[in-house]
């Protein structure tokens, strides 16, 4: 009877050995965890007066990374979904995390003033396609043209003046040739008649327009370049 009873007990504590040793063996083993998820970085690429996004969707909600390079020559900035970068100076990089709770489209823009009028603005998509709407603007022109001599005008730009050959010519089609002579983006708005196109330094434009006799007010549109003396008059003369 001790006989059987020893061989019990031994059979019981191997078993118990094989139990514990299979345990520790699991126990040591590697558990795999939850890996996190992974945040979408977005590169936003600011000029004057444009954003570049490299993707302009993300597949799901959640959090976002917009990392935000401003390669202009003036300042600017980023805001989308409430969220919004400091004042970035040329050449200076910030990194912003936005957490969109819902899909659907998001705007975003720069919000110096006026900026976003010159085209720094657009839709971010989140669990959703990019809407892109076209807005036609039908601006319109009179197409009664006045006959007269008119005459052609030098304009150059300069930070932050229009010095122009002439500023009174007689009525008729009047040619203006234009260059950027100053350190920042300018351009040539004959107010109500045509808005010229934004120069880069050194750049030039030249075009032709049809005046009838009057006043006419010339600014540049860039933000804060009115409020820095940036305007003229043209006086149109009867023929």
């Amino acid at each position: 009877m001790r006989r059987v009873l020893g061989v019990i007990g031994a059979t019981a504590l191997a078993a118990a050995a094989l139990v514990a040793g299979v345990a520790a063996g699991t126990g040591s083993a590697s558990v795999p965890t939850a890996k996190k998820a992974t945040i979408p970085t977005i590169t936003v690429t600011m000029t004057d007066f444009k954003f570049k996004l490299s993707k302009g969707t993300v597949p799901k909600i959640g959090k976002v990374k917009f990392k935000v390079v401003n390669k202009g020559k003036i300042g600017h900035d980023f805001k989308i979904n409430k969220i919004k970068t400091k004042l970035l100076a040329p050449g200076k990089t910030q990194t912003i995390t936005v957490n969109f709770t819902k899909k659907g489209q998001y705007a975003y823009l720069c919000t110096v003033t006026g900026h976003a009028k010159l085209g720094m603005q657009g839709k971010f998509a989140v669990a959703s396609k990019v809407i892109t709407t076209t807005s036609t603007t039908t601006t319109s022109t009179s197409t009664t043209t006045v006959s007269g001599p008119g005459g052609s005008i030098s304009v150059d730009m300069k930070d932050y003046l229009f010095v122009m050959s002439a500023t009174t010519v007689p009525q008729g089609n009047v040619t203006f040739s234009i260059k950027n002579s100053g350190n920042e983006i300018h351009n040539f708005d004959l107010v109500g008649k045509k808005a010229g196109a934004l120069l880069g330094v050194n750049g030039t434009e030249t075009w032709t327009i049809n005046l009838a006799p009057g006043t006419y007010n010339i600014i540049c549109d860039v933000p804060f370049h009115v409020d820095r003396g940036m305007v003229a008059q043209l006086v149109v003369t009867a023929a």
